[in-house]
């Protein structure tokens, strides 16, 4: 066996030099936070943390620079942060004396000059890398006017299409110029086909060779070693851009590579021939102790190579196989299965769907399950399918849900003979029309495209079908309503219901799953022949309980309150010695009654219609007739009041004879009574 290691392993330039300048900083007695990680590796960070460089997020920088002073260090990561915070940290040194030193590497520094000397608020800014990484953040946060972070062509042609960006024809009529940058860490000859697709789209466009040049040699290198090696390791922490990289391009040409973070991952794989060599190759993050570390222990294991050979797994057609995602693209997936296949996933074998995308379903370092549904030792490759592997997860789930009973949701896509076709777990699940809403001999297609809730009622194992019933859900939901409804309900109680139905003697009001009533005397103050006359099915009603019998499912309810009690709203309105427009709605020998509101009717004494003496209220007043009238008085006990018409005729035209005659005898108390 033999160990070749890559030449450019380790950390790079700006890693070092980030981290001798926090390694500096221990024992000096100082209080000395990072902005996020330092580097992308957990050891180092662990490290450092162990020793007082306490790494801090983004969110956590605003207290920690309140509370900072002369004895405080802020150090800014190596991937770099965003404006504003570091505009935060240089604000609190000036006001409390900290201390601000900047390690952002000088690569990612060159792309904020760049962006800060070439974007504007009416230019475009392309940025090639991942959206989340934080130099990427950085990065993004110089930028002024239009900006799209991307990592293939399809995100720019549907940014496009999306109106996101300016078009390619926007950008020439308007003169938007275009400023494309990368990731320092990402792959140089991705950019460099990304640059040809944009150039054709924005002829304008402006691009600069962001990408670390220590990253490509390394890259290169990694190639180069892969193609002559027999198994490859790469020595990174797995959310490093750049050790990601490496690990891509070394698959590519080697099947046989691992990406290890420490010893302890070191692969126990077998290539049914002991490795003439391995290579080994490390991320920019890695500190070359950490290399060491890896070398020594494969070098310890005198039976490394045979441990690599007995543990390489033998894959057969019809195997279940869980791998890491170490490619995507828009037609394939490549799968590190540990083995010596390379299992590939296309589209047709992951979903049905023909708008999915496996760049949108799939990111490096996914872990998959699939069925190995064709393999070839000749090519080295195992053809899955996820579709197989699901669909079996599936139907356990499906048993899983009939078993204990679970309520799911799932949508009608289909009404068949004899009930309709609910989508739910990536299953069709047949639900009889007796199990339905619909009643017998109705139309199920009503219930096409709508969700419903449902369980499994029973299970086909032998034809893997399983039969539904929404009218289960349907019926234990009520049930559940109804047993809460009565656990709640008390004397007084408000509800907001809708009539359900009409008779003769009252409203029948839906509170919710149960029905109440509303007597026709409860409806209005008013006198009413029928329900009909106030309320209609449909309406909604503010309703309060009266009595209830829970024993015999009854509700009494009212409707009308004190607050719509004519008599409270009149005299709320009105008082002795108050003018009114009445209405005259009835003429009698001693008198007429007027409203005065709905509800509420006053009398006006034939003495008090005019200032003659009359023989019938009807030689001056007719019903229907609208005339001005005084209240003389108000009864609140009895509920009535006196009117004067009379009171408002000028005095002198009143003869003598009519103040001195008696008045007329008060009418019936019923007659009078204003409800």
């Amino acid at each position: 066996m033999t160990v070749k290691v890559a030449e450019n392993s380790g950390f790079c330039f700006g890693v070092r030099r980030a981290y001798e300048t926090a390694t500096s900083l221990i024992g000096t007695k100082k209080k000395v936070y990072t902005v996020g990680r330092l580097i992308h590796n957990d050891g180092v960070v662990s490290s450092l943390a162990a020793q007082g460089i306490v790494p801090l997020d983004e969110s956590e920088l605003e207290a920690a620079a309140k509370n900072a002073d002369g004895d405080t260090v802020f150090l800014i990561r190596a991937h770099g942060t965003e404006k504003k915070y570091a505009k935060l940290l240089y604000d609190a040194a000036k006001s409390t004396g900290c201390v601000v030193i900047d390690c952002t590497c000088p690569f990612v520094k060159k792309i904020h000059d760049v962006i800060d000397e070439n974007s504007a608020p009416g230019t475009l800014t392309l940025i090639f890398g991942a959206a989340d990484h934080p130099e990427v953040v950085g990065t993004a946060s110089h930028v002024r006017g239009k900006k799209l972070v991307f990592l293939n062509e399809d995100e720019i042609t549907a940014a496009i299409n999306d109106k996101k960006i300016p078009s390619p024809e926007q950008a020439q009529s308007g003169n938007i110029g275009v400023i494309v940058v990368s990731q320092t860490t990402q792959n140089s000859e991705k950019y460099k086909k990304i640059k040809k697709f944009i150039k054709k789209l924005y002829t304008n466009s402006i691009f600069f060779d962001t990408i670390c040049s220590v990253t490509e040699n390394r890259q290169r290198e990694v190639e180069e070693l892969a193609r002559e090696c027999d198994v490859m390791v790469v020595v990174g922490d797995k959310r490093s851009s750049n050790t990601n990289k490496l690990y891509e391009i070394s698959k590519r040409f080697c099947e046989n590579s691992f990406l290890v973070a420490s010893p302890n991952d070191l692969p126990l794989i077998n290539n049914k021939q002991t490795p003439i060599m391995i290579g080994v190759a490390a991320g920019a993050s890695s500190p070359d102790c950490l290399i060491k570390e890896v070398i020594d222990k494969m070098s310890e294991q005198e039976n490394f190579a045979q441990l690599l050979e007995d543990s390489f797994k033998t894959l057969n057609t019809g195997d279940t196989v869980t791998g890491v995602v170490t490619y995507v693209s828009n037609t394939e997936v490549k799968l590190d299965l540990g083995s010596k296949c390379t299992g590939v996933l296309t589209i047709e074998n992951v979903t049905d769907d023909p708008s999915a995308k496996l760049e949108d379903l799939f990111k490096l370092g996914d872990e998959v399950t699939a069925v190995a549904v064709r393999v070839s030792d000749v090519d080295g490759i195992a053809v899955l399918s996820k579709k197989k592997s699901d669909a079996g997860a599936k139907w356990e789930a499906v048993k899983n849900a009939a078993e204990t009973g679970e309520v799911l949701e799932g949508k009608v896509i289909e009404a068949v003979k004899g009930g309709v076709i609910i989508s739910a777990l990536s299953q069709k699940i047949f639900v009889p029309a007796s199990q339905t809403p619909v009643p017998r001999d109705g139309d199920l297609s009503t219930l096409v495209g709508t969700v419903q809730k449902f369980k499994i009622i029973d299970i086909k194992e032998d034809r893997k079908r399983a039969v539904g019933s929404i009218r289960v859900v349907a019926r234990e939901e009520r049930r559940a309503k109804e047993e809460a409804f009565w656990n709640e309900i008390e004397e007084g109680k408000h509800y907001k219901g809708v009539v359900k139905s009409l008779t003769s003697y009252g409203a029948f009001v839906d509170l919710g799953g149960v029905d109440g009533m509303v007597h026709t005397s409860e409806l209005s103050w008013l006198r009413i022949s029928k329900p009909s006359d106030v309320v209609k099915v449909g309406d909604e009603l503010d309703v309060f309980v009266k009595s209830f019998d829970k024993e015999k499912g009854r509700i009494s309810l009212g409707y009308k309150t004190e607050e719509t009690n004519p008599w409270k709203l009149f005299t709320e309105q009105y008082k002795v010695g108050d003018v009114a427009s009445v209405k005259i709605v009835s003429l009698l020998p001693f008198g007429a009654f007027a409203q005065i509101i709905p509800g509420v009717d006053g009398l006006i004494h034939i003495s008090q219609i005019a200032n003659k003496k009359l023989g019938s209220p009807a030689e001056v007043l007719s019903k229907g007739q609208v005339v001005d009238a005084k209240i003389t008085e108000i009864d609140n006990e009895g509920k009535k009041v006196s009117l004067s018409v009379r009171a408002l005729l000028p005095e002198e035209e009143v003869p003598a004879e009519e103040t001195e005659e008696a008045p007329a005898e008060d009418a019936p108390a019923e007659e009078t009574a204003a409800e």
